[in-house]
């Protein structure tokens, strides 16, 4: 990036906020004030001395140059990556008005910047290593296999149980009898090392006296529920790519084993989401070649950002690798050839009805599928009452707004953005509605963040 003199802008670099709060923060430094020292190298390194409360100001260094994507280290206590004052050094950076000039970098930050790299270089060769040795007992992972489906298959025959008595019963009952019978059945998924069914399950818990028509959803999630009881019960007879999304859905793991896909990767999207267990980061990236919109997932424990980050609106030339499923977005990321670089390009965009018509069809090779990606052309955020939808420009079809719209700082951003123009947007179509995660205003490159 830095070779080509081509900066990011300041809302790819807000994009790799882990928070709100650290968005905020970051932007109140990304000004002059507070920086001393700060300087770039052709290299692809950003470091600087920040101002802070003590008598030592915070040193912090940048790795943007990295295939693996940008690396973060500053002296603050702070745990988040990145920290506020990464977040203003980059803003400051992205400027261009000469505050960040270019030269050499200090050698706390020529340490920091040799040891990750060493680092990376011998994480790699392990890698390597580790592919080359040869595999465990093929016999014994077979057994390991084999047990755990025969617990899975108990898991399910309870579970179905479960369901029958709930509907002989009658769904008043689900209300009647709280949250705990269904945490108990959950616990009971998890021994059956099962967590997908244990996710729905709490799902499922959480939906009675939860607003008015709650005995609709709940009685539309026990069918698609016991439709996935069924399906691994009957695994066996189930085409290949359906039994792959089945067993996906149930919560095995699986090995991305697809062939792998070098392309021009576009980051569209980024946003996490959490759990008292887990923080997971949802990546969404288009194909300038191939034309696919893929998914990668990475992961941190609870409380903490999750160590992938790529900003939104750069462009990635690296390989993907597909996990089995039919109809499954979700890739491996694979080996990346180059730092992440700024773009002109977008996804082409389809019409409402189109977006419409795909997520029907998705349904037929995943039923439990929540949303599906679709990148939209020439919509304008209009309200409908106390909410918002997306109106086809060249049409009098429109998609409501999923509720809430990611947030709703997002939702006015979009508002602002379009002005009572055509946009382009990308985002997630299901049947809750649609939920805006980037968009390009008609005439402009870049992406706009919403999430």
């Amino acid at each position: 990036m830095t070779q080509q003199g081509v900066r990011w802008t300041a809302d790819q670099v807000l994009a790799l906020a882990p928070d709100t709060a650290s968005r905020k923060a970051g932007s109140k430094l990304g000004a002059a004030g507070p920086w001393s020292e700060a300087g770039s190298s052709d290299e692809g390194t950003v470091w600087g001395l920040c101002r802070g409360s003590g008598s030592k100001p915070y040193r912090t260094v940048i790795d943007i140059a990295d295939s693996t994507g940008p690396a973060y280290k500053c002296s603050c206590p702070s745990r988040k990556f990145p920290c506020k004052h990464a977040l203003g050094l980059l803003l400051l950076w992205a400027g261009e008005d000469g505050t960040v000039p270019r030269g050499q970098a200090p050698d706390w930050a020529d340490e920091w910047i040799e040891d990750r790299r060493k680092r990376a270089d011998d994480k790699r060769a392990a890698a390597s290593a580790a592919g080359s040795a040869p595999a465990g007992d093929p016999e014994a992972a077979r057994r390991r296999a084999e047990r755990r489906a025969e617990w899975i298959t108990a898991g399910a025959a309870e579970l179905e149980q479960r369901l029958t008595d709930l509907l002989r019963g009658g769904l008043a009952s689900a209300e009647q009898a709280g949250y705990g019978l269904w945490e108990e059945t959950a616990a009971r998924m998890v021994d059956a090392q099962a967590p997908g069914l244990a996710a729905r399950v709490r799902e499922l818990g959480a939906i009675p006296s939860s607003g008015p028509g709650w005995p609709v959803r709940l009685l539309e999630e026990c069918a698609l529920l016991h439709l996935l009881d069924q399906g691994w019960l009957r695994r066996d007879v189930l085409p290949g790519g359906l039994a792959a999304t089945v067993r996906s859905r149930i919560g095995l793991p699986g090995s991305a084993d697809g062939p792998p896909v070098r392309d021009q990767w576009l980051v569209l999207a980024q946003y996490d989401t959490a759990d008292s267990r887990l923080t997971t980061r949802r990546i969404w990236l288009y194909g300038a070649e191939s034309g696919r919109t893929v998914l990668v997932l990475s992961y941190g424990a609870a409380g903490r950002a999750p160590e992938l980050v790529l900003p939104v609106g750069l462009t990635l030339d690296a390989e993907v690798s597909a996990y089995p499923g039919a109809g499954q977005s979700r890739v491996a990321l694979g080996e990346r050839f180059a730092a992440p670089a700024p773009t002109g390009f977008r996804p082409p965009g389809v019409g409402v009805a189109r977006a419409v018509a795909q997520y029907g069809e998705a349904l037929r090779d995943d039923p439990w599928l929540e949303s599906r990606p679709v990148t939209l052309g020439r919509v304008i955020p209009t309200p409908d009452g106390d909410d918002w939808q997306l109106a086809d420009a060249d049409g009098e079809l429109a998609l409501p707004l999923a509720p809430p719209a990611r947030s709703r700082s997002g939702l006015w951003r979009l508002v602002a953005l379009s002005g009572g123009a055509p946009l382009t947007v990308f985002g997630e179509c299901g049947h809750r509605g649609f939920s805006p995660l980037a968009a390009w205003p008609e005439g402009r490159g870049e992406a706009v963040p919403l999430c």
